[in-house]
Formats: structure tokens, sequence, C-alpha cells
């Protein structure tokens, strides 16, 4: 039997390069070789209290995505997270084998309390939803980014505690991290993030996606000078989708100098508006037709929540209920 991916996006705004490239292309690409579960964590979504028609927006957009990425409904799952109730129950059978601690340890957490005294209880047990949404469908491999190892660290934590408590029976899960992807900077130099508001949006107007790559930061070298590709931020982003011939082209064109940031830009501009162009189209369609796209969503449901059924009844027992 075919070994299990799962990978999910959180519903909260619209799809930007980083959501594709760390965790869109990497399962798509795998669809046909595992049994792929790919989910709209949009439960996930509720931790900043969007209004409830962004929130429903938001999970068409991550829907369309989806499919205007390629996904094959006929080898992949794809479903709301909300839709199979089955990961509440287990989240609270998390709860109560897993420490407060190792949540006060999680980077989520940390980097809430630093910006906010007050951080709310949705987003300390984020990490608790995030191993039930992988130990439900028993997971072998979860794509994640190197900000994203310690969440399925703490998977692998909590699926011990039970399995010690309770006896064998949560699969550990394995990340796999693609180097060459594992962080994709935003346009302001960190990681590419909702939360940041740094994303460059793959699905934007055009007129929109050029306001934001040309607003990559930069440093103050001037057209002439010589420049060193692995501090320019233009050349990190490009460096991700690039055929290796034109990656080398602007690594050149960098180190030579002659070459400024504006003409930068307009490269990295003009390769995400033709690789894009095709799924962009797509996207559109799926968000024109959302009768049909909910209609792929609750197909998904209904195939996912008999295995997720299945498995918690298994847990029930263990645990007495």
């Amino acid at each position: 039997m075919k070994k299990v991916l799962l990978t999910g996006i959180r519903a909260s705004g619209d799809i930007h390069l980083g959501n594709y490239l760390g965790a869109m292309r990497p399962a798509l690409a795998d669809q046909n070789l595992y049994r792929s579960f790919l989910f709209i964590a949009d439960l996930h979504g509720l931790t900043t209290t969007p209004p409830a028609e962004d929130l429903r927006q938001n999970i068409r957009k991550v829907a369309a995505a989806w499919l205007a990425c390629g996904l094959n409904p006929d080898e992949s799952i794809i479903w709301r997270q909300s839709h199979v109730p089955e990961v509440l129950e287990l989240a609270h059978v998390l709860t109560c084998v897993t420490s407060f601690g190792l949540m006060e340890r999680a980077h989520s957490f940390k980097d809430a309390r630093a910006k906010n005294s007050s951080v709310k209880s949705g987003l300390v047990f984020y990490p608790i939803l995030m191993a039930a949404d992988i130990l439900l469908y028993e997971a072998d491999l979860v794509p994640v980014g190197k900000d994203q190892a310690q969440h399925l660290e703490m998977t692998r934590d909590m699926a011990t505690f039970f399995n010690e408590t309770y006896g064998a029976l949560l699969k550990l899960p394995d990340a796999i991290i693609r180097d060459e992807i594992a962080i994709v900077p935003g346009i302001d130099g960190r990681k590419m993030s909702k939360s940041y508001n740094n994303g460059i949006e793959i699905f934007a107007e055009p007129d929109a996606l050029k306001k934001q790559v040309m607003s990559i930061v930069t440093d103050s070298k001037s057209l002439q000078d010589p420049k060193n590709p692995d501090e320019v931020i233009v050349y990190q982003i490009y460096k991700l989708i690039a055929p290796e011939e034109e990656r080398k082209e602007m690594f050149d064109r960098l180190s030579r100098g002659g070459f400024g940031y504006g003409d930068a830009k307009k490269m990295l501009l003009s390769l995400i508006l033709e690789k894009f162009d095709t799924m962009r189209k797509q996207y559109l369609y799926w968000m024109s037709h959302t009768s049909e796209l909910e209609d792929r969503l609750e197909a998904g449901a209904a195939k996912a929540r008999p295995i997720a059924q299945k498995m918690m009844d298994r847990i029930k027992v263990q645990v007495g209920l």
C-alpha cells in the first residue's frame, strides 16, 4: 500500500509564493506516489477571528488554488478540516496526555507572546490541533519548511505520550524537508507569511502583483555596483522558481554589476506572470464556479471522514470512551 502524505494550508488569505513552494508544489508533484491527503485548515483559520464571510472566502481561495495548481481528485483527497469533526475529538484526547510546558516551547507561542502579552488559547493549542490533523489519518510523511519542523517533532512527542499512556496505536510521522525551499523569503526579507503581510500573491491581478514585487527590500548599492546574489532578496526568490539557465543569468549579471535591482525585479515579475498564467486562469474559473468548488470539497470530505471515524473508533476503545 502507498504511504500516506498529508499537508494542509490555513484558510487565512490569498495564496502566496511561500504556500505554493513550501506545501503545494511538493505535495502535488508526489500525489501519484502517495495516498495524498490535502486539507484546508479552516479551524486553524479561526485563530485570528476573521469575519465569517472572510473565512468562507478564504476557504474558497485555498480550494481554488489547490485545483488550479494541479490537484487530481482521483489521486488526492481535498476537504475542509471542519467537515471532519473527529479531528476535534482527537485534539482533546491529545491535550490530556500533553503537558502545557510543551506548548510554551512552541515557536508560534513564543512569537505571539513577544508581540502581545495576551495570547488566545486557540493559538496556544495550535500545535495540538495540528498534531490531530496528522495523526488522525496515520500520515507517514508531512512536507514542512524548516520553520515548521518543530511542530512535526511536537506531533511525534504527542503520539509518543499517547502510546506510552494507552498502548501503541498512533503512527509517528516523518518530515519531508526540501532544503532548497526550506524558507521562502518575503518582500521584507523575513519568512514569507500572511502574518507578516509580506507575501507575493501568485493569483493577484497583474497590477497588484507588480506592486508587491517592486516593493521587495533592497540595499543602497547603485546600478553599476557588483552585488552578492546570496544577499539579494530578489534573487533569493527568483532562484526558487527560475530554470537553471535563467538563475545563472541573473546571478552573473548581479555579480558583474551594471544590473540594477529594478531590472532584477522586472525579471522576477515577468517570470511569475509567465509561470502562473495558466494556473491563474484556472484559479479564476474555480473562484467564479463556487457551487462546483463546494461539490469537490464535499466529495473529498465524504472520502476523508470514514477514514477518520475508523481511526477515532480505535482511539476511543484504547482510552476507554
